[in-house]
Order: structure tokens, then C-alpha cells, then sequence
């Protein structure tokens, strides 16, 4: 997975390429479409960041590329390592928050135009998670709360929503599959 050191050179490969998104949003909507659809190639996700038309620039296909396949690896890992693509901690608060809004709703948006929009109508746990992820996207800092609380509750929210991300990819795989062939029809 890029690490979040990886975040402010993502950010300035994005930027010379005129994304559309900012890197968080541009990732949780990855994240979205990943754990909507197994069909969701590189070139989809291309299509959903940059303007129409517009394509990254030399250097910034190779990194997009490497974040697309981490993030592809992460989700199908057993392991647990799927990470948010975020701000480090030198980051002032205001913009590493600002950024987990951006992420959920990039990710609420990925899943949505894949086709897995209506929470209500996903299985198990993932409905409760996305209708948790859209009052996340209106998380801000609480200016009566120390800097301490405010980093807790941060680091709390951003756990939950990596945790929930891997549930939903989870509990959506078999919508992922490939629908089997009609009876009687041999595939070849």
C-alpha cells in the first residue's frame, strides 16, 4: 500500500495532471468501486479523477498505477493492510480531517457508481457502515476540545472507517463474482 508519506507527492502528481478530485477522495472512491465491482480496471478509475479526455501525465502513471494495484492487493489480502491514502501526522489536523470527509465521500461515491449505492439493499454489516461513513463526511474538528481529544478521535474515526472498508469489500465479494453461465450454456 503507498504510504502516507507517498500522500503529498500523489497530491502534487494530481494536481499537474488537473484531477479532478483531491488524492483522499480520488482513493476512497477507488476503494468504493474496488469493493463494488471485481470489473473496475485502472483505466476506470482514470476516468473518474481526471477531467474527460485528460490523461495523467509521464510521471504520474506510474504512481497512480502502483496506488491502483496496492490498493487492489490490499483489498484482496487476508492480511489486514489496507490502508487510507491520507495526510501524515505533520499535518494540521484541520486538513488530515478535511481529508477522512473527502475519503469517505469518495469512497460512498466509488461504491455508488458501481452499483452499490442503496445501503439498505447491502448485505450483512456493509449497509450500517456506509450510512456510518456518510455521517463521517461531516466529521470536522471540535474547536472546544483539546488538540489531544481531537487526535483520539481522529485516529478512532479513520481505524473504524479502514476496519469497515475491509467488511464491505468482504461482504460484497459474492456481488463481486462473476454470475455463473445460464444452464445448458457451455462457456469457452
Amino acid at each position: 500500500m503507498a504510504s502516507c508519506s507517498n500522500y503529498e507527492q500523489i497530491q502534487r502528481l494530481m494536481v499537474a495532471s488537473r484531477a479532478v478530485a483531491e488524492p483522499a477522495e480520488a482513493h476512497g472512491t477507488l476503494a468504493g468501486a474496488l469493493c463494488a465491482t471485481g470489473a473496475y480496471r485502472f483505466d476506470d478509475w482514470l476516468a473518474e479523477i481526471l477531467p474527460e479526455g485528460a490523461a495523467p501525465g509521464a510521471a504520474a502513471m506510474p504512481t497512480l498505477r502502483e496506488l491502483y494495484d496496492a490498493t487492489r492487493a490490499a483489498l484482496h489480502g487476508s492480511d489486514m493492510q489496507f490502508e487510507l491514502l491520507m495526510p501524515g501526522d505533520e499535518a494540521p489536523i484541520e486538513q488530515r480531517t478535511e481529508a477522512l470527509t473527502l475519503w469517505c465521500n469518495g469512497f460512498v461515491y466509488g461504491l455508488g457508481t458501481s452499483g452499490a449505492a442503496d445501503p439498505e439493499r447491502l448485505p450483512g454489516d456493509a449497509g450500517e457502515i456506509v450510512r456510518d461513513l456518510a455521517q463521517i463526511m461531516r466529521a470536522g474538528v471540535d474547536e472546544r476540545a483539546g488538540l489531544e481529544a481531537n487526535e483520539a478521535a481522529l485516529a478512532e474515526l479513520v481505524e473504524f472507517v479502514r476496519v469497515g472498508v475491509q467488511v464491505v469489500f468482504e461482504e460484497l465479494g459474492p456481488a463481486r463474482a462473476p454470475a455463473p453461465p445460464p444452464p445448458g450454456v457451455s462457456v469457452h
